[in-house]
Formats: structure tokens, C-alpha cells, sequence
């Protein structure tokens, strides 16, 4: 089965997201929108993993979350990947990461010592969109620009969630394996 580690996004936001997608659509490029049921920050994409593998993850991710207090992210600002010039994946950032980066640091050097790949990198961000073609690309970039700094608010982070991923035709579903509460 094919997993991830999450931070589910509150009821409370997706209007705001939605609000910044319908803006987004507005240039009219050929970019696929992320379903607001959807809506995640990845922790970790763990790929194909065993039953086994899901259960060493669980009573991993279980200890190591023991003492973590629960915190809150700022999500503000819009971006791309890998950049302007080629725009491939539209995401909303975090404003000021660094609590939620070294949550994700502890945990990823965790999984890595069961032999999962380390993370390049890790830049918080929630994607919203994957552009899917080269139309309207000037005006895509034009209305990234503009919404540089959205303000979607604060965003509680009490709980991971191991999450399995069934790719469709119709988009990705998402069924949830286990939560991990934050104290």
C-alpha cells in the first residue's frame, strides 16, 4: 500500500484555500487542482510500504510523540516548484516553519533508520495544485505573484495521521490508518 504522513488541515481553512484556488483558476492554465477533502501538509511520502512496515512506523512515530506538545503553523503566501520559470507543483507556504520543520527533522531521521530515503530539503508546504500543461503560463505566474502574500491563517497542529493512498483515475483516495495526537 502506498503511504504518507500528514497534517490534515482544519474545516475552518479550506474556504480560505478554495478562495485562492478559484483565484488561481482565473488565468485559465492547465493546472489540476487538489480536492479540498484532500488538502494535507506531507510529512513524509513512505511510497509502497508492508503491512509490517506500517506497523514499525505506528509504534515508532507512537514513541517518538510521546513528549511532543502540540503547536500551531501560520499558512501565508503562495509559491511553486521547482520555480518560476518552470512551474510544476502551486503550493501555499508556512510562515516562520521552524517548529514544524524540526518535528518533521526528529521524525524523518527515525524513519530513515528503518530505511526509508531522507528527505532533501524539507520545505512545509501544502500543495494546491499541479500545472498539467503550458497554457496561460504567463498568467498563471502572473496570479502566483499576485497572491505571494495570502493570508489563510493559523492552523493547530495536534495530530499526525498515517494516511494509504489509492491512486484512481478520477484522483487519489485517501483512507486514514492511524492518528497520532499531540499533547
Amino acid at each position: 500500500m502506498r503511504a504518507f504522513m500528514a497534517v490534515e488541515i482544519d474545516f475552518r481553512l479550506i474556504n480560505k484555500i478554495l478562495k485562492v484556488q478559484e483565484a488561481i483558476k482565473m488565468a485559465d492554465a492547465q493546472v489540476k487542482f487538489v480536492d479540498g477533502e484532500n488538502l494535507h501538509f506531507t510529512v513524509k511520502f513512505f511510497g509502497d510500504i508492508t503491512p509490517d512496515q506500517a506497523q514499525q512506523i505506528t509504534s515508532l512515530t507512537d514513541s517518538r510523540l510521546e513528549d511532543q506538545k502540540s503547536f500551531q503553523m501560520y499558512i501565508k503566501g503562495t509559491g511553486v516548484f521547482p520555480n518560476l520559470d518552470r512551474p510544476r507543483v502551486l503550493w501555499l507556504g508556512v510562515d516562520d516553519p521552524q517548529e514544524f520543520s524540526q518535528l518533521q527533522e526528529k521524525l524523518d531521521d527515525d524513519w530513515v533508520r528503518m530505511g526509508f530515503r531522507k528527505e532533501r530539503s524539507y520545505i512545509p508546504h501544502l500543495t494546491i495544485g499541479r500545472v498539467k500543461g503550458p497554457r496561460n503560463r504567463e498568467a498563471l505566474i502572473s496570479k502566483i505573484r499576485e497572491l505571494e502574500t495570502v493570508d489563510i491563517g493559523p492552523l493547530p497542529v495536534n495530530k499526525l495521521v498515517l494516511k494509504q493512498s489509492e491512486l484512481t483515475p478520477v484522483g487519489p483516495i485517501y483512507t486514514d490508518l492511524q492518528d497520532f495526537p499531540l499533547g
